[in-house]
């Protein structure tokens, strides 16, 4: 669940990945081959694998419903020298921020930063240009620094009240 939660900023839809996902596990468990020694693990990246490819069917077919919010062309700098709430953020809130950015965004960023993959595998999952997948990743990094410095604000005015 942890892993669909990544892809999508709702409950229900992270839940509907999940099911899809395990029904293509029980559709295929008859192929699994362990890729390695480690067959617990190997088992895990496996499930792992079907999940995030599940999760980005789930954006294709959706994709075309969703509206893109637009940036504005700020950046937000934030000073380094003072002590901030973000030394404390969780991982739940980081998950909830990540929730927040736009799909196109959060799917770039989670295949980029999360699980790793290149620009060009992105582009080739997600049927976009590298190009896109750097801009979308690049704007995805603007728009979560934007969400991170409201919160700092709000962090802010809660310790002063």
């Amino acid at each position: 669940m942890s892993i669909c939660d990544c892809y999508v900023n709702n409950e229900e839809d992270a839940v509907e990945i999940l099911n899809d996902g395990f029904l293509k596990i029980f559709k295929e468990i008859h192929h699994y081959k362990p890729a390695y020694t480690n067959e617990i693990n190997s088992f895990k990246g496996w499930l792992r694998k079907i999940m995030i490819y599940t999760s980005i069917d789930f954006y294709r077919k959706n994709q075309k419903h969703q509206v893109i919010r637009e940036l504005d062309n700020s950046i937000v700098h934030t000073s380094t020298n003072e002590a901030t709430g973000f030394d404390k953020v969780s991982y739940d809130e980081i998950i909830r921020f990540i929730q927040q950015l736009s799909p196109a965004y959060r799917i770039v960023l989670n295949l980029f930063i999360v699980e790793g993959f290149s620009h060009e595998e992105i582009s080739e999952s997600l049927g976009i240009s590298v190009g896109t997948s750097k801009s979308n990743l690049a704007k995805a990094r603007k728009q979560l620094q934007k969400i991170l410095f409201r919160q700092n604000q709000i962090i802010g005015i809660q310790n002063a009240g």
